[in-house]
């Protein structure tokens, strides 16, 4: 079985968010099926070309068409981790600073979508089951409905469309349809919808099989509050959904070998997790005391992910005799609201606003919580990671942290993390305060940390589950 997994950035080559981490992950675990062959394609963008380390062999080049448009496309190609990784080459469309946020992402990524199915063939490879991923790799199945399907070399390929977050669907004006898309006007129906084109909603109609980030996402996602006006199109084709849950690269995230963090520790090592935390306490100038909790979040700072709950109490997070860390970037709303906070507790708090691997590894290392109150989560990784390093997760019961993180019970010491179910400040409060109280127990605090930290949160199961959908569909 022959499986090409499509996306606009795959890890260690290219990596803005969790995409990038399953693009790598996943085909990773799916290699190790003997018989499954996987390959990834990517975009050849300008951070690639940059770094010396990465020297990909060229493979070929030819022209594809979009609309009026003949435009190039270079192949090269890389093995990482023993798969195999195409590069989609075009100076124009992708040597640019940054991978997304261009007025131009609508025919940069149709371009992407149409040259990875021209790449076929020219390559030795002829996949069963293309892996689409979110908006931008959402053209593939239009363009394969409504061109290459009428080939005989592409007759047998089946496609799957994995929504990791439906949030951003690739919307259009309708003259995009003509102007770049260039396909016959019989399908501009089903790119069309709520009176624009619509990238993802087109993927959803003509994909084989449907999958999302997380079992509860799955659900989620047919109703309005979640589905960002998505939801009858869902419902139309739910027959076709599955849910999995994504896993994280356990080789990658593994305290024992993390050479960013300060003392490497494994399942148990409590000692050796408290110098971690003496050490993060020291670098961000937080009063270094074991016996003060730090709670962290890790998080692009948007409003999706909370952070309008934790605007309206952190003061009384901090009054709970703990030490506040915040890492990432986003919204100057949230970036200016913690940078204030921090400046007025300088000794219990630190906003780092930043995006920083090296320093996100410290903080999973030496937190003791890990906050993380979303809106909606399609499935998060930051809860995989931080139980990883020992870190207990206080997580809102949606998506896949819902799936993950099944509450704590502090008699029988079942469940993972500190759980909430409404979106209300103070039912976020209370459960920060909860997994405070506990962090104080500390016989029953010390077995739920390695019961975390033996959690098995890799991609072996998942990835199990989707070899069973590509069966299911060729």
């Amino acid at each position: 079985m022959k499986i090409l997994f499509a996306a606009s950035e795959a890890a260690p080559f290219a990596k803005s968010g969790g995409l990038g981490d399953v693009a790598q992950a996943l085909p990773t675990q799916l290699a190790k099926n003997k018989n499954v062959e996987v390959r990834v394609v990517i975009p050849y963008y300008k951070r690639i070309k940059d770094n010396p380390e990465i020297n990909p062999e060229f493979v070929t080049s030819f022209g594809v068409d979009l609309a009026w448009r003949r435009i190039h496309v270079g192949i090269f190609k890389t093995t990482y981790k023993k798969v195999t990784y195409y590069f989609i080459d075009n100076e124009y469309y992708f040597a640019r600073d940054t991978f997304y946020g261009h007025f131009d992402d609508g025919e940069r990524f149709a371009y992407f979508s149409k040259a990875i199915l021209e790449m076929i063939a020219h390559i030795d490879f002829v996949p069963d089951v293309i892996h689409t991923n979110d908006w931008q790799t959402a053209l593939i199945p239009v363009y394969l409905k409504g061109i290459y399907a009428k080939d005989p070399l592409y007759q047998g390929i089946r496609t799957v469309f994995t929504i990791h977050n439906i949030e951003y669907q690739g919307k259009m004006p309708n003259e995009f349809f003509k102007d770049v898309i260039g396909l016959d006007e019989g399908m501009r129906s089903v790119l069309t919808y709520d009176g624009c084109i619509n990238f993802m909603k087109a993927a959803i109609v003509l994909c084989d099989k449907l999958t999302t980030v997380s079992e509860t996402y799955s659900y989620e996602i047919r109703y309005p509050y979640f589905s960002h006006g998505l939801s009858d199109i869902i419902k139309e084709n739910e027959y076709k959904i599955e849910g999995i849950v994504n896993g994280i690269d356990t080789d990658i995230y593994n305290p024992s070998k993390d050479k960013y963090i300060q003392t490497k520790y494994k399942s148990g090592e409590l000692s050796k997790k408290a110098k971690n935390k003496e050490h993060l306490q020291k670098k961000l100038g937080l009063e270094v005391n074991p016996d003060i909790p730090v709670v962290a979040i890790i998080s692009r700072l948007v409003s999706h992910k909370g952070l309008d709950l934790v605007e309206r109490v952190l003061n009384e997070i901090i009054g709970l005799n703990v030490e506040f860390i915040v890492l990432g970037t986003g919204d100057k709303r949230y970036e200016d609201m913690f940078n204030f906070t921090a400046y007025n507790h300088p000794s219990r708090m630190a906003s780092l606003i930043k995006f920083d691997p090296v320093l996100a590894s410290e903080v999973y290392a030496g937190a003791d919580i890990l906050l993380m109150p979303s809106k909606s989560e399609p499935c998060g990784l930051s809860q995989l990671i931080a139980m990883r390093y020992g870190t207990i997760p206080v997580v809102r019961e949606t998506g896949g942290l819902n799936d993950t993180v099944p509450p704590i019970n502090t008699e029988t010491l079942e469940g993972r993390g500190f759980t909430f179910k409404g979106y209300n400040a103070h039912d976020m409060l209370d459960a920060v305060s909860r997994a405070v109280s506990f962090y104080y127990d500390k016989p029953k605090y010390e077995k739920i940390v390695k019961s975390i930290m033996d959690f098995k949160s890799d991609w072996t199961i998942s990835a199990a589950k989707y070899v069973n959908v590509y069966k299911s569909i060729i």
